[in-house]
């Protein structure tokens, strides 16, 4: 009997093994018949993101924790972006160089102790030049120390759900325990892209700082492909001995916006040339298909128990989703989808829904609504007359 049972057992062990051995070499044979693209063949990691979805198009070792170089500024610039929409700075605001931001090596404007420059000046300092002692000055205007903003970096990161990124300065100088990845990179670019005015400055080749001054500075954009590549305004190029040769590079062409991250490449031409293939790849595979235009009407959302009973929204920016070339876009829809119950207080840039698109039954994507205000709890006098005010309504 137990002969019988060993004997049993040990057949249906073999069959397990006969038939994963099996499925090894049919996986197997199907990767060699169609291999993974490899379009950075020379960079240690990749990623090609369409902005309006984020949605991944090509990745290579996009979670792997790198040193990112001065792509890092992309988060000061962001940052400042944010401070300048919250009206915490004004782009013609005065910003004054400490002695410890005009110490800083490497890449710069050569700001000298106790001079003085806009924050539009120094934020083009910043995107063409790679500003070491810009990023530093500006830091500083907005948190009142480096390490302070650093902090803020690191918080914005969290909430961009940039998990594999830790930041120690503001300008990507080499520093132990500075490094984030490629995916975590393109997050952080399409959301500095919710920003149209930076390519302003990330898109121009050439430019002068002390323009009228007996010391003028001559900008020329560290990256070269918004001169070479057609379509191409931006990000941010980066560079050291440790990093290597990095860029966070975005293209636009019709509807379709897209960035290109590489991190490791060994030279600048093998660096452009592989940014170059990641968006012929994708304007010649991919297309943008418009659902919402900035300014669009979405409809409102209503609050219970808010001064404002009723809030209006309109689309902030224009949504759209990534098809194939040629495939079928006939029976594409979209819907909004509130989340029940909302009461107040309801904080601005909460999210109160959702844009669901389908095509037919089929879910495509969904991206999040945010209310464009904040609501705050009513007073029992406005929610006394709100209540009663149809009682005295004479048709």
């Amino acid at each position: 009997m137990l002969k019988s049972l060993l004997k049993k057992s040990f057949v249906s062990l073999l069959c397990v093994q006969v038939f994963f051995l099996f499925v090894f070499s049919v996986v197997s044979a199907e990767e060699k018949k169609n291999p993974k693209l490899d379009l950075t063949p020379a960079a240690k990691s990749a990623v090609l993101m369409e902005v309006d979805t984020g949605t991944v198009i090509l990745e290579k070792n996009g979670d792997e924790k790198l040193p990112p170089a001065s792509i890092t500024k992309i988060m000061t610039m962001l940052l400042v972006m944010e401070a300048i929409d919250q009206g915490k700075i004004k782009w013609d605001e005065k910003v004054r160089t400490s002695e410890y931001a005009a110490s800083m090596g490497g890449s710069q404007i050569f700001l000298e102790s106790g001079e003085e420059m806009t924050v539009k000046e120094m934020l083009k300092g910043i995107a063409m030049a790679s500003g070491n002692d810009a990023s530093v000055a500006m830091a500083e205007k907005i948190a009142g120390s480096e390490e302070a903003f650093v902090q803020m970096m690191n918080d914005r990161a969290k909430q961009l759900g940039m998990n594999n990124t830790h930041f120690v300065n503001c300008n990507g100088l080499p520093a132990k325990d500075h490094y984030t990845t490629a995916h975590d990179i393109a997050l952080m670019s399409q959301e500095l892209l919710k920003h149209p005015e930076i390519t302003q400055f990330t898109g121009v080749y050439q430019d002068y700082l002390r323009k009228d001054s007996t010391k003028p500075f001559w900008l020329v954009n560290t990256n070269k492909l918004v001169r070479f590549y057609t379509g191409a305004d931006g990000l941010k190029t980066g560079y050291t001995a440790e990093a290597k040769f990095c860029l966070s590079a975005t293209a636009k062409r019709g509807d379709l916006r897209v960035i290109a991250v590489v991190l490791g490449e060994p030279d600048t031409k093998t660096r452009n040339a592989e940014v170059s293939k990641l968006f012929d790849y994708a304007f010649s595979q991919y297309m943008s298909y418009p659902l919402l235009k900035t300014g669009d009407t979405l409809g409102s959302f209503k609050v219970s128990k808010g001064e404002i009973a009723t809030v209006p929204l309109i689309a902030k920016h224009p949504y759209s989703i990534l098809l194939k070339k040629g495939e079928a876009s006939n029976g594409i829809r979209h819907e909004l989808q509130f989340n029940s119950n909302l009461k107040a207080p309801v904080q601005a840039g909460q999210q109160i829904g959702k844009i669901v698109v389908y095509k037919g039954d089929q879910l495509l994507k969904e991206f999040p609504l945010e209310s464009p205000v904040q609501v705050n709890k009513a007073s029992w006098w406005v929610l006394f007359k709100r209540t009663t005010s149809h009682l005295f309504f004479v048709k």
